[in-house]
């Protein structure tokens, strides 16, 4: 992996730089026709390479920030890597009119909550709802100089919205109390954000309508606590309130299960049986009495090491942690499964060994994230004697990770498990194993699930 911060130059030839305004904006219609500037990704007609786009995010460390806004678009999913350059404005007037319908029936359902309510002492959180509101006028201002023509089109597709969501009843009181904490947790977004400063405090009230939005339509979820600055980081790189939800939703779909008890207690058992084979001397010393385990990981795997690096480091850790390169979650990975399976069909056919046991295929990169920081503070830890003095710990870390040398010692720290353990199970299994088997065994490895 390229650490140098998206592995090459500024090219003068990119993206232009998204207009900032005080206030995102409700969508933007020009990124929909942009194209993607990274080599080999677009083709002729927009449509993206999945597979060479996660590989590029993966191996250069993330994109450069004037790439991010569009990139993000399709690696979380708002935007199908298949749809074409035409297609998209298309999709993206769907996705409009659907937010604002799925908004606007919560709305209805509770006007009392249409406002937030606030602490009378947080000035700038005052100010900002004279912000927001200036900016639902010119939203609502703009759609009344649309031509006729438009306003039919839009029409129709307001009409099946509505009939595609008039079958969703919503949970009054589960819904109100999901909102109660979204108002506790929303104003303790990062503030020191040049994005949620001054003016730019309006953007937390367009995070609690998107929030909210979310809950109401995704009752299995609901809302968690964190949610606020998983999806802050979503809005202050795309700038717009609905490719923001729909960015937000399609990660939620694969990573909701983190934010139910049981999704992140089976994330902590992983990270303790992986800590547990890597160091067994003080996988030991944090399973004591006196000690819970690895809750004081809590937050870094629930947040992606949010607070542990700088801001423009832990975007560009989300990236590399979000392209699922090393999961292979691709085109790329189904050629290699089916090679997998005609290889082991041969074997099985010659009546040689028709099996190689994978390495714990759980075991993720984000993981070994969280292990090479234990590890590089091994005997701080070692020294800890209660839980109190590791949350302590884990605070202490709140900016001050380097992430090029942590992805250092993560890249060697996986590689020489992977090794360790395909040669360990090579030497049970084969009398003269050789360097061939041993690449075959990695590649199963890095093909995982």
């Amino acid at each position: 992996m390229d650490r140098s911060g998206a592995g090459v130059e500024e090219a003068a030839a990119g993206v232009a730089p998204l207009e900032q305004t005080s206030v995102a904006a409700l969508h933007r219609p020009a990124l929909a026709a942009a194209r993607i500037t990274l080599p080999g990704v677009m083709d002729a007609e927009g449509r993206v390479d999945e597979s060479r786009l996660r590989m590029h995010v993966f191996k250069n460390g993330g994109v450069l920030p004037h790439e991010r806004s569009l990139v993000w678009r399709f690696l979380f999913g708002m935007y199908p890597c298949s749809s074409t350059a035409l297609e998209r404005p298309l999709l993206l007037e769907q996705l409009v009119v659907r937010y604002q319908v799925m908004k606007g029936k919560w709305q209805r359902l509770l006007p009392s909550t249409v406002k937030m309510h606030i602490n009378g002492t947080d000035v700038e959180l005052i100010m900002a709802i004279e912000y927001f509101n200036q900016r639902q006028l010119q939203v609502k201002q703009q759609s009344q100089e649309y031509s006729l023509e438009v306003r039919e089109k839009l029409a129709f597709l307001e009409l099946q919205a509505q009939i595609l969501f008039e079958r969703v009843t919503l949970d009054q009181k589960e819904l109100q109390e999901a909102i109660r904490i979204i108002d506790k947790d929303v104003p303790r977004t990062n503030r020191n954000l040049s994005y949620y400063k001054g003016e730019g405090s309006g953007n937390l009230l367009v995070l609690r309508d998107i929030l909210i939005t979310y809950a109401a339509f995704h009752p299995e979820v609901s809302y968690a606590q964190g949610m606020n600055d998983l999806c802050s980081r979503f809005l202050e790189v795309l700038d717009s309130e609905v490719d923001t939800f729909w960015s937000f939703s399609c990660y939620m779909e694969k990573f909701s299960k983190d934010f139910r008890a049981d999704g992140l207690h089976r994330k902590i058992e992983l990270e303790a049986a992986l800590l547990k084979e890597l160091d067994p001397q003080l996988y030991d010393h944090l399973v004591t009495d006196n000690m819970e385990s690895f809750t004081f990981c809590h937050r870094w795997l629930l947040l992606g090491f949010q607070r542990e690096f700088e801001h423009s480091q832990a975007l560009r850790l989300f990236e590399i942690l979000s392209c699922d390169h090393l999961e292979l979650i691709s085109q790329q990975v189904e050629r290699a499964r089916y090679q997998e399976r005609l290889a082991q069909k041969r074997t099985s056919d010659s009546g040689t060994q028709t099996h190689l046991q994978r390495i714990n295929p759980d075991f993720t990169f984000e993981l070994f994230i969280c292990a090479a920081i234990l590890l590089e503070n091994r005997r701080f830890l070692l020294r800890c004697q209660t839980d109190v003095q590791l949350i302590q710990f884990a605070n202490s870390l709140q900016g001050t990770l380097d992430l090029n040398s942590t992805l250092k010692k993560t890249e060697q720290l996986f590689f020489d498990y992977c090794k360790c353990h395909s040669w360990d199970y090579l030497r049970r299994h084969c009398h003269q194993p050789s360097d061939r088997d041993l690449f075959y065994l990695l590649r199963n490895f890095f093909v995982l699930k």
